[in-house]
């Protein structure tokens, strides 16, 4: 009638040294996925200062009288927590992009036989850009 079939143990944690270059790919797309999506709501949640500040409302901002969102954005980023944030959010995003852009070639057809140097490469690529991107996002952040 029917068969048993053995799956496994679902808590055994040993298994992630077996995964392949393309399993890796796809759990960081995801997760990258739902980083951008939690982003997206959390940016919604701030431009909606915007609401009050188009009535034209102010807010006290080291002494001085600031639109209710630049103020906002302004004590965001002055934050340090703030600012390596948004370097995390800069990786999150180039690696979704240029593993997308990968994903993208791989069902055109084309690279099929270097799929696992291509993941490696993006892996590559993003570090370089999210490394080199950091003096700019750390300029004017107060310790």
């Amino acid at each position: 009638m029917s068969q048993s079939y053995n799956r496994g143990l679902i808590e055994d944690f040993g298994r992630w040294k077996e995964f392949s270059a393309g399993m890796w790919a796809w759990i960081f797309h995801k997760f990258t996925g739902w980083m951008l999506i939690g982003y997206l709501f959390t940016h919604i949640a701030v431009l909606s200062t915007a609401i009050p500040a188009a009535a034209g409302e102010t807010m006290m901002l080291a002494g001085e009288e600031v639109n209710v969102y630049t103020g906002t954005i302004q004590g965001l980023e002055s934050l340090f927590i703030i600012r390596v944030l948004e370097v995390g959010l800069l990786a999150v995003a180039v690696f979704h992009i240029l593993n997308g852009v990968r994903l993208l070639m791989v069902d055109l057809g084309i690279g099929l036989d270097s799929q696992d140097r291509s993941f490696y490469a993006s892996l590559i690529l993003t570090a370089i850009i999210t490394v080199a991107s950091v003096p700019t996002f750390m300029h004017g952040v107060g310790l």
